[in-house]
């Protein structure tokens, strides 16, 4: 049921927040560090293991892609402008580590493509 693929994502959301709370009180910064990344994260590595152990129905998966699809792009927009002006006026340092960042993104993306690539052609279903 699409009901249990919202349910999977909320469930991911409030661990990667409170995940990403947690490191930033760690850090001693007031503010969330890297929630949405870890709930994406967590979100992955629980709809493959569900897949593998045969738990994923088709509505179900369904449902995590569908809100997923929504998901992300809305909370990875409302993460980016967090914190924009604090960043800036960091100075140089995070200006850096931001650039960095993008880089490694960036020259990493050929090496991601190659290792989704298929050798051989998936078997017909029967």
């Amino acid at each position: 049921m699409k009901i249990y693929g919202v349910a999977l994502l909320a469930f991911c959301f409030l661990v990667g927040k409170l995940a990403g709370n947690l490191l930033g009180s760690w850090m001693g910064i007031e503010g969330d560090v890297g929630g949405v990344g870890f709930a994406m994260i967590l979100l992955i590595l629980l709809t493959a293991f569900m897949r593998r152990v045969s738990w994923l129905e088709d509505d179900t998966e369904k449902g995590i892609l569908f809100w997923s699809a929504m998901y992300i792009p809305i909370v990875v927009a409302m993460a980016a402008t967090q914190h924009v002006k604090a960043a800036l006026s960091g100075g140089p340092v995070a200006l850096l580590a931001g650039i960095s960042a993008t880089l490694a993104g960036f020259l990493l993306v050929p090496v991601l493509s190659r290792i989704g690539k298929q050798t051989e052609p998936n078997p017909p279903a029967s």
